[in-house]
């Protein structure tokens, strides 16, 4: 079918977008990275493109994705990408296309709630107090209208919904076409429209759990595709990691006992045996998890040789528990189609134990993590370029990547590099906001050297006058929840402005009350660095308080410093600095969101100006005017 226009029509001075749009302004950027990207996908070949903000990348990739008539798999790093991509910006161009665009998004399965799970929650009692029972209700009403069965489209379910945990369509408990509403399953229904669709739009966590099942029965989530296009591939290191590595928890193995306890009352198996054996795996799997190191948060673990020969029988008796559960659910008489999920966790969570506890893959750092009751067991590979190459890069016909922040001093090595990407064409397609005129970046020289004692008290006071001249207005970002606790606790009270606190409400609820409250000032750490964006005099001022270099004793950052250092490389060269200049621009990145923006970028750390590496950062950021003058800072915001 003949399309209605080219690429190069549709970005040009006088072409359906210029007509649709009377404040359309012609970007030379934006139609250079679209024509790329069509060349991409017609000669099936891999495309890398840093887009500066504001060059329009997302029309960049959607409309030749659209015009190419494959099937496009878009991922990207945050679900609020995803949404704005599907109910903002293919509803706007579906105005082009007679025809309308056959385009669908998918998450992954806790997102979504399962209708069989619903109705049984009416007639059984799995519910418990009010709050869950009120939930619940809210739950019940969206189910007989909705289309799509997506959580993030009921009003008012809390985020930490403790009913919506015992609705949704995770994957533990599903029974697949046997269920009596496969039919209907909101999950089925995801994937028939994926099978009808041309533009399928996901997230990166589900791109990589699609690739780690591909291969099984019954294992693929998207369908076959023609190309994919990677929106903040600045992420894919970290999220593939997560996914070619290994995971056991504490937490799974009480999950697995609730829901064998749960589905036995229901279906009237539940013996004394099953009861009895329950307790054991508990019991067991308790003392088993109470054994590794009590400190909270994450650390390294590279002495399972030595723990396994202290807790052996320990460790022996958790692996025949489940050993006997998963024997005692096979055997049920007459056994409920909810049993075959039950069984097949109890097989996978033991083979992941053995795995993580024998395993001997040197290319794997283990660790652990401990967060409140929880005991994580993980496993991460040390360098994930060779898998993405295997299973990325040579299987699909084209790849490309984009972000506003993948190059490091103009280049792509860095990313090239951690990916194990080679062979893809090039493009940097740099902002058309005059940086010069509309951000000033400062670098207090008189404060102490971060890692003094006396930065903290220092820092504080210099946060407290900056956000004095810009009328609050402001985030204040950190590398650390401890330092931006520190900190707030030392300026809130002496600020005259509203202050917000990442941790006092959801992400999405803070963000709109900084939206709605004027010169309000928001303290945050990581996740506000990236995905967020306020347009206009309400962020007026980003203040970052620490180059963001990722903690070097962090079990796989210590495991990857390591392995460069192992083959010859320069750690901090080759990895450290051009990790954090990209993590710098991203929390830059917050503050200049458009033509009419302007604003003061301020970083506490002043080594970015006393060490010879600091010219990497400087040649990695845009040209923004620069000071360590407070008194610059102060006429800035002065300033008409």
């Amino acid at each position: 079918m003949p399309q209605p226009f080219s690429v190069r029509r549709f970005f040009s001075r006088n072409g359906p977008l210029a007509e649709s749009h009377p404040n359309y302004e012609f970007r030379s950027g934006q139609l250079e990275m679209a024509l790329a990207v069509e060349a991409a996908i017609e000669e099936r070949r891999h495309q890398i493109v840093e887009a500066g903000t504001g060059t329009g990348k997302t029309l960049a990739y959607l409309i030749p994705a659209i015009l190419s008539g494959k099937r496009i798999v878009i991922s990207t790093g945050t679900k609020n990408l995803q949404e704005q991509l599907f109910f903002k910006d293919i509803p706007f161009l579906e105005q082009f296309f007679p025809n309308g665009i056959k385009a669908c998004y998918m998450k992954g399965r806790g997102n979504y709630a399962c209708r069989q799970r619903i109705y049984d929650a009416e007639r059984e009692p799995i519910l418990t107090g009010l709050e869950e029972v009120n939930d619940f209700a809210l739950i019940r009403e969206w189910e007989k209208t909705t289309d799509i069965g997506d959580r993030a489209s009921i009003p008012n379910l809390p985020d930490g919904s403790t009913a919506w945990a015992k609705v949704d369509a995770r994957g533990e408990l599903c029974t697949g076409q046997k269920c009596p509403s496969f039919e209907r399953c909101f999950i089925t229904l995801m994937h028939q429209r994926a099978a009808e669709s041309d533009i399928i739009i996901v997230n990166h966590h589900l791109f990589f759990a699609d690739l780690a099942v591909k291969g099984e029965e019954h294992g693929a989530i998207l369908p076959d595709y023609a190309a994919v296009i990677f929106d903040e591939a600045h992420e894919l290191e970290d999220v593939a990691g997560q996914y070619f590595g290994l995971s056991i928890s504490s937490h799974q193995v009480e999950d697995l006992r609730r829901d064998v306890l749960s589905v036995a009352r229901r279906k009237e198996f539940l013996s004394r045996d099953l009861e009895e054996m329950l307790l054991i795996i508990t019991d067991h799997s308790d003392r088993f998890f109470q054994l590794f190191p009590q400190s909270e948060g994450r650390s390294g673990f590279n002495e399972r040789a030595a723990f396994l020969h202290q807790h052996e029988e320990s460790y022996r008796n958790v692996c025949s528990a489940f050993d006997l559960l998963a024997a005692h659910l096979s055997l049920v008489k007459d056994a409920p189609d909810e049993l075959i999920p039950l069984h097949r966790r109890a097989v996978t969570l033991l083979a992941a134990l053995r795995q993580w506890m024998e395993g001997d893959d040197p290319s794997y750092v283990h660790w652990l993590e401990r967060r409140g009751r929880g005991v994580y067991l993980q496993a991460t590979p040390i360098d994930v370029s060779s898998l993405l190459r295997d299973r990325v890069f040579s299987e699909i016909p084209c790849v490309v990547l984009t972000s506003a922040t993948l190059a490091v001093e103009e280049k792509f090595d860095y990313v090239k590099e951690r990916l194990g990407l080679s062979g893809a064409r090039e493009l940097i397609v740099p902002s058309h906001f005059d940086y010069q005129k509309q951000a000033l970046l400062y670098v207090p020289h008189h404060l102490p050297d971060v890692r003094s004692p006396g930065f903290l008290a220092l820092a504080a006071e210099e946060v407290r006058t900056i956000l004095q001249h810009s009328r609050g207005r402001a985030f204040v970002l950190f590398t650390s929840y401890q330092q931006m606790r520190l900190i707030h606790d030392l300026v809130a009270p002496a600020l005259d402005y509203p202050v917000l606190i990442q941790g006092s409400a959801p992400q999405r609820v803070l963000i709109e009350e900084f939206r709605t409250t004027p010169h309000c000032v928001l303290f945050a750490t990581s996740s506000f660095w990236q995905g967020v964006d306020v347009q206009g005099d309400q962020l007026s001022c980003v203040i970052i308080d620490k180059l963001p270099f990722a903690v070097p004793s962090d079990p796989v950052v210590d495991a990857r410093i390591r392995a460069i250092k192992s083959s010859g490389g320069n750690a901090f060269y080759d990895y450290q600095v051009p990790q954090a200049a990209i993590s710098l621009k991203q929390g830059f990145g917050r503050l200049i969101r458009s033509r009419t923006d302007r604003g003061v970028l301020v970083l506490l750390d002043n080594r970015i100006t006393r060490n010879r590496y600091g010219q990497i950062f400087f040649d990695s950021l845009p040209n923004y005017r620069f000071t360590t003058t407070l008194d610059d800072v102060a006429r800035f915001f002065d300033e008409p």
